[in-house]
């Protein structure tokens, strides 16, 4: 029988993270799928890395022992994926960015290069994941690529038809049996990401978000759907895990204490010898309420230390908040900031904080003037001088989402951040977030369980796995990558620290 094959391009959105070693909710939802509809067929996974390598003759692109970025996550099928897309029976591109996304160690796969590898299949191609939106909104400039496409999900009933609403989340879990032949072909540790619901809780959407397009209703999945397949990636030998692929950790079950405390209780259940297990989203409004707080406190007493909760502020100009909803004040965040504080501040058995907030900053929206980032560095400094800790902050400019409110306003005149995001960005790196690293990450501290993972001009970068996981640069050293060791941090610069090797880790 005839190979099928998922060809991973690499997904990015705010509800989620697609880039490895983050294993995606797509892929693994791709693997049950085909599976099931071809029992008996050897499924394959290959990302554009491996294709990138066949291209480009089988060799890097850069002199080694630096890293390529183009082929860094190749798989244990890279020699042959040219071959393996011809003989394909059915080939799963999952594929899109919904927002703006920049990583050192992977580029996401460019609609030319996806023309370009499934110029080499003969079989049936279908796609699956955000940029399946954009083909729905420009067809004729994907005409012919894909026989059909999947906007949420893919199924094994559904999977020659095209869908364009998610599966119900039963059916999923039925399709669903083994992850273990799917990760033995990744030769990195992968961090799974799990699902707790679609869909956006708020009563009112921010303008620019694409979850309320994507899923205009909420939909839970059940505890022991979550826990169940948190079981099924561990026997796998999946060892870190993100709850990451939803708008709000803090509302799964609107905002049910007890379902959030038998979510994270029963997969420390299940997977007793996890590394990591860490959320994403978190929304201001929930966390700075009551049951914010107590919530708060259960991720910090069941999760993984160096955890993160990245909350949407979007912006501190008022003017900006109400022209799009963006519902979250100031006052707001500050008080949302605090419980995480509380709940998590204090530092774990490793050194790190059990959590901390993270920030979300978004340039380009309309109402925007000289005075936002005027109004954003004010903001930022606030909560620098209140003495309060943060984990990251991720700044970007606003992308219009196809259906989203934005999108709907079509072209507009140009923002001052379409000159000015650069040098706005810089203040927020230099004011903000080198002081919060030094106040985070002081000189001196120890930080545990550290591996290599990449190769650049300045030296080796080490990491974590987790959410926003921070990146420490050992300057100067070229340390094969996958190495493990602690480093005490040196020093700091906007968005990295810098490093150096103290011992091996155990």
């Amino acid at each position: 029988m005839r190979p099928v094959v998922i060809l991973d391009c690499f997904t990015v959105e705010p509800s989620g993270l697609g880039v490895p070693p983050y294993l995606s909710t797509y892929v693994r939802n791709a693997w049950s799928a085909l599976r099931r509809a071809r029992p008996e067929a050897d499924v394959r996974y290959v990302t554009i890395d491996d294709v990138r390598w066949c291209l480009a003759g089988g060799k890097p692109t850069v002199e080694p022992p630096q890293s390529d970025p183009l082929t860094y996550s190749a798989t244990v099928n890279r020699d042959n994926a040219v071959q393996l897309l011809r003989d394909a029976e059915v080939v799963v591109v999952v594929a899109g960015d919904a927002v703006p996304s920049v990583h050192l160690h992977a580029v996401n796969g460019s609609l030319e290069e996806i023309a370009r590898a499934l110029a080499c299949a003969r079989g049936r191609r279908y796609l699956l994941g955000p940029l399946s939106t954009y083909a729905l909104a420009s067809p004729a400039q994907y005409a012919g690529l894909f026989d059909a496409v999947h906007t949420h999900t893919i199924t094994a009933s559904d999977l020659h038809l095209g869908s364009r609403h998610p599966a119900d989340y039963a059916q999923m879990q039925r399709e669903r049996d083994s992850f273990a032949g799917l990760v033995e072909q990744m030769p990195w540790r992968p961090i799974a990401e799990l699902e707790l619901y679609r869909g956006c809780t708020r009563r009112k959407f921010c303008d620019f978000c694409n979850e309320p397009a994507k899923s205009p209703l909420v939909a839970f999945r059940e505890v022991e759907d979550v826990v169940e397949e948190a079981a099924q990636l561990y026997a796998a030998g999946v060892r870190n895990f993100r709850l990451g692929q939803q708008t709000c950790f803090f509302s799964y079950r609107n905002r049910n204490e007890d379902a959030i405390r038998a979510v994270l209780g029963g997969i420390r259940e299940r997977c007793p010898e996890l590394e990591v297990l860490h959320i994403d989203n978190a929304d201001p409004l929930v966390v700075a309420a009551p049951v914010g707080r107590r919530i708060a406190k259960l991720v910090a007493d069941y999760c993984t230390e160096g955890n993160c909760a990245p909350m949407g502020i979007e912006s501190f100009d008022l003017a900006v908040i109400e022209r799009n909803t963006l519902t979250c004040t100031p006052e707001i965040l500050t008080r949302a900031i605090e419980h995480v504080n509380e709940a998590g501040a204090d530092r774990g058995p490793g050194g790190l904080p059990k959590l901390l907030p993270g920030l979300n900053l978004v340039y380009g929206l309309p109402g925007e003037t000289h005075g936002t980032h005027v109004a954003n560095l004010r903001g930022l400094a606030g909560i620098l001088d209140a003495g309060l800790l943060c984990h990251r902050t991720n700044v970007r400019l606003a992308r219009a989402f196809p259906d989203t409110p934005l999108a709907a306003l079509g072209e507009l005149a140009p923002p001052p951040s379409a000159e000015h995001f650069a040098s706005w960005k810089a203040d927020i790196d230099h004011t903000w977030d080198r002081p919060m690293k030094e106040r985070v990450y002081p000189t001196g501290l120890r930080v545990p369980g550290l591996h290599s993972y990449f190769i650049g001009r300045g030296g080796t970068w080490w990491r974590r796995l987790g959410s926003y996981s921070i990146q420490i640069v050992e300057r100067g050293a070229a340390v094969p990558l996958g190495t493990t060791a602690d480093l005490v941090v040196t020093g700091h610069a906007p968005r990295v620290i810098y490093g150096e090797r103290h011992a091996a880790a155990a």
